[in-house]
């Protein structure tokens, strides 16, 4: 089992550390304010009111064995300082990954510069998946596997219905790959959920079949919404 750190507890580090507890990871929840450790301490394994920039007191709740920290301090008010030096605490720990929140490219970079492993820019990252998915509506879900390419799931719509690969050329007209068919209720003579995972170019394509494909952001979109 996986041990977390979640420093923060506002709305992205409280939202955190009850989702891993829920996937039965080990979650200890810091903050500095009793009332955010009073409203999470019964859902997570330990929650402690503690100021994170004071190293011996992390080390005294074990967070230097965490595998994971993640600091979500808000930057508001000083946030951003006690931010810095709570990463730095946690670097100088040994504390192999860690996670800091920012809420822009600059103090992302500052944190990077500081120890942080990876940074997190919850409003960013929302706002161009709101972006996405009001450009895409048919992109029902996507995996970001390199800077502007995903792999997709989508919902194949009337102009898919009954032709095959062959015929709908979805590599020649859209520059995407299809990986995977998973047959929705409209597949002639096949069980609505059955896998193929190696589509064939005479394989027949079925309203509302789930489609996995792979390719740039910017072609998934030009995909068929009807």
């Amino acid at each position: 089992m996986k041990k977390f750190a979640v420093i923060g507890l506002g709305r992205f580090g409280k939202k955190l550390a009850v989702a891993l507890s829920m996937s039965e990871a080990e979650v200890i929840a810091i903050d500095i304010k009793r009332d955010e450790i009073d409203s999470i301490r019964d859902q997570v394994s330990h929650a402690v009111r503690l100021d994170s920039t004071d190293e011996q007191a992390l080390i005294s709740q074990g967070v230097d064995k965490a595998d994971v920290a993640v600091v979500g301090i808000g930057q508001r008010r000083g946030g951003f300082e006690a931010a810095i030096l709570t990463v730095v605490n946690l670097k100088n720990m040994g504390v192999k990954n860690i996670y800091a929140r920012a809420i822009n490219l600059v103090s992302g970079q500052v944190f990077k510069a500081v120890g942080a492993t990876e940074v997190v820019y919850p409003e960013i990252e929302a706002a161009q998946r709101w972006a996405y998915k009001l450009i895409a509506p048919q992109v029902t879900d996507k995996i970001d596997f390199a800077p502007g390419y995903s792999l997709a799931r989508i919902s194949a719509g009337d102009s898919f219905h009954g032709k095959t690969l062959v015929e709908l050329q979805l590599r020649k007209k859209f520059n995407v790959n299809l990986i995977a068919i998973k047959r929705g209720k409209f597949a002639a003579d096949e069980k609505e959920g059955k896998i193929i995972n190696v589509p064939m170019p005479k394989t027949v394509i079925y309203r509302e079949d789930i489609l996995m494909v792979a390719g740039s952001d910017i072609n998934l979109a030009k995909l068929p919404q009807d």
